[in-house]
């Protein structure tokens, strides 16, 4: 975790995972819920900046076409 580049995408992440959570929370939503938690616990287990753009942007979009 040393550039900064991964720095910032983890934390635009980390707040898009913050307001999936706090949505599926208000709304009772279980797919959005879970992808917020996902979304603010990945860049902890990640190396590579790459490989953590993918994986949220991924999980960013699950959300909308599983409405759940």
């Amino acid at each position: 975790m040393g550039s900064e580049a991964f720095l910032l995408w983890g934390v635009v992440f980390g707040s898009v995972g913050l307001a999936y959570f706090v949505y599926g929370k208000k709304q009772r939503r279980f797919v959005p819920l879970l992808c917020g938690i996902a979304l603010m616990a990945f860049p902890y287990f990640m190396s590579n900046t790459v490989l953590l753009v993918v994986v949220g942007l991924v999980l960013s979009v699950v959300p909308y076409f599983f409405r759940l």
